[in-house]
């Protein structure tokens, strides 16, 4: 499903900005379709991390306007027999490696896919080691052009997913993860906002590290500066952040580390 409005392609790479990269892939894309308006969503996905990619994505894809193309890039295994996908999901389309990338963007929705095996849409001659340009870029493109899914290749069976871990709540408390740190430190989490519904009025402590907090507050400025605060992020999980600092840095915390939330009998 096209947008009647100017085509969109959103880029999402672990690529960082210090090569060529990125902007090539935008050449290949520009070259195709020059009416593309090409969007970055991030570039600063840590190097190989899929799960960070998915999560990042997943955080913005569905904001667009109907029609609007992801090509994502965090390809770990490229060259490998790993296959690329092109996807509809609602009314937008994916682009990229079928590695779990789109894991959380697909996850309880209903996903169309297909494998990217279209000689046509690809460029003639594909390195082993720049998908992205060789593969992702021309087929994001021509997707942006009105190319349907399903002229780029056979419908895919099962794709590739990755399952965050799943909080355990119980009369005891909510035992959780931290799945995601942003570029300011903060610690996004997986512990929900739903997970947290039946805490309210309830006396609690919040372990984070050798960190305790005793409560969940509205916003960061709601605790003293370079204090600790839990708190509902913008996507609905609890975060760990420290006001006017980093809570990576000062709570020495990293990706995988457990956030405790105990009932206080």
């Amino acid at each position: 499903m096209m947008s009647s409005s100017q085509p969109i392609v959103t880029l999402t790479t672990d690529f960082g900005y210090s090569d060529h990269y990125v902007s090539t892939m935008k050449a290949v894309m520009l070259s195709i379709n020059p009416q593309v308006q090409l969007v970055d969503v991030s570039h600063s996905i840590a190097a190989g991390d899929i799960i960070s990619g998915s999560w990042v994505l997943s955080n913005a894809a569905f904001y667009f306007p109907p029609g609007t193309v992801h090509l994502a890039v965090v390809d770990p295994g490229v060259g490998s027999t790993r296959k690329g996908i092109i996807a509809q999901v609602n009314d937008q389309i994916f682009v990229g490696p079928d590695n779990g990338l789109f894991s959380l963007p697909f996850a309880k929705r209903d996903v169309k896919g297909y494998f990217i095996e279209n000689p046509d849409y690809t460029r003639e001659h594909i390195s082993n080691t720049f998908h992205g340009r060789d593969i992702f870029a021309p087929v994001a493109a021509y997707a942006s052009k009105g190319i349907r899914p399903e002229q780029f290749g056979p419908q895919a069976g099962k794709l590739e997913t990755y399952k965050l871990p799943m909080p355990i709540v119980d009369q005891e408390g909510i035992e959780g993860t931290i799945i995601h740190i942003d570029a300011y430190g903060n610690l996004i989490t997986n512990i929900t906002k739903n997970d947290l519904t039946g805490i309210s009025g309830r006396q609690v402590k919040i372990f984070v590290g050798n960190t305790i907090m005793d409560k969940v507050v509205n916003t960061f400025s709601d605790v003293e500066e370079g204090d600790p605060a839990a708190l509902i992020g913008s996507s609905d999980m609890l975060e760990i952040a420290v006001n006017q600092q980093s809570a990576e840095e000062v709570l020495s915390a990293r990706k995988g580390d457990p956030v405790s939330i105990v009932f206080k009998k």
